[in-house]
């Protein structure tokens, strides 16, 4: 009975890290690259800004500043260009992280 129990819970162990797998090689063909790159973060006078580089040299790259309790706001950046993009005040909350996303 031990080893009847025992090949259950690992063919059921054996499938499961199958199908998880799979999933994860699926959800990592629909992100869109990294190429937006934070440099660096900074206040000038009561603006906040993010100073972003796109590091794909073949292709213009999108991007979505994530905001809490906002609207985040979203833009593009041509290829290997640098570029200062203000978000917000320093009255607003500070930006939690830069997302890529498809363009």
């Amino acid at each position: 009975m031990r080893k009847i129990m025992a090949i259950a819970l690992a063919t059921v162990a054996c499938g499961a890290s199958l199908t998880l797998t799979s999933a994860s090689t699926a959800a990592a063909a629909e992100r869109a690259p990294h190429c937006v790159v934070v440099r660096k973060h900074f206040t000038k006078g009561h603006q906040r800004y993010f100073r972003l580089t796109n590091l794909c040299s073949r292709r213009t790259a999108c991007f979505t500043i994530v905001v809490p309790h906002q609207r985040d706001p979203h833009g593009r950046l041509p290829k290997g260009v640098t570029k200062d993009v203000r978000y917000g005040t320093t009255w607003a909350p500070r930006a939690l992280y830069v997302k890529n996303t498809p363009c």
